[in-house]
Parts: structure tokens; sequence; C-alpha cells
């Protein structure tokens, strides 16, 4: 009987083996939840700060940007209104300088009337167009723009 004993002995050693790798694996996916969840945590908070944080209570009321325009490959001119003074800036190289002030106009600018508003997709839009209809009649032949 002492192999029967020993076989059984040895079964109940590998069961409970077996069964200190699932507590193990357990606190391993404890632990890893709990971290998953900190990340969670970490992450809504700064949203939450970015969205509802000081500085933002007030942002936009008073500020509007009238125009902007690229001068250089970092530089830009801006138009922005505020309280009805139209301050025309200076944006480059870490600073903002002023570079005019003057009282913002009764009527807001809008698109000249010799100049209607480009959307710079219609030209790609009706190119693509073209060649669509092109293949679909089985025209090979290509137009230049």
């Amino acid at each position: 009987m002492s192999t029967a004993d020993a076989q059984a002995n040895a079964g109940i050693q590998a069961v409970e083996a077996g069964g200190d790798a699932m507590l193990g694996m357990a606190a391993f996916g404890k632990t890893a939840l709990v971290l998953a969840l900190m990340v969670g945590l970490i992450v809504l908070c700064g949203w939450l700060l970015k969205r509802f944080g000081p500085g933002h209570a007030g942002a936009g009321q008073h500020l509007k940007v009238i125009a902007s325009r690229a001068v250089g490959a970092k530089e830009r001119v801006v138009v922005v209104e505020l309280d009805d003074t139209w301050l025309v800036l200076g944006v480059g190289g870490g600073q903002v300088t002023k570079l005019h002030e003057r009282p913002a106009p009764d009527t807001p600018p809008g698109p000249t009337p010799n100049h209607a508003p480009v959307n710079p997709d219609d030209r790609f839009a009706q190119r693509f167009a073209q060649a669509l209809k092109a293949n679909l009649r089985g025209d090979g032949s290509r137009k230049a723009p």
C-alpha cells in the first residue's frame, strides 16, 4: 500500500501546487485590474482638469480672433477683437508683439463682394468626379487641369 499512498500523496501535492498557482494568478489579475483602474482615474482627472479647470470659466467671452495670416514658417499676424478694440498682433518665436491698435468697426468683416469664399476642396472634388465618370465610361483619356 505504500505505492498507493505515495501516488495519492503525489496527486494531493500536485493539486495543492496548482491551487497555489491559481492563487498567484488571481493576485496578479487583481493587481493588474487595480493598476488599470488607477491609470484610468488619472487620465479622467487630467481630462476633467483640462475641460473644467481654472481659467476656463470666462475664456472666449471678451476675446475674439478676427483674422490670422501666416507670414513665415513660425510667424503669424493675428487680428484680435478685445472690448470693441482691434489689436494687430505679431505671433512667433515664443512671443507676442502688439503691432497696431484701432477701434473695431460697426459691421463685422465679411468676404469682399468681388471674391466669393473659396473652398479648396472644390477643385479636387470636380476633377475626381470627372475621373470617376471617365473610368465608368471606359474612356482612358485624361483632360489637362
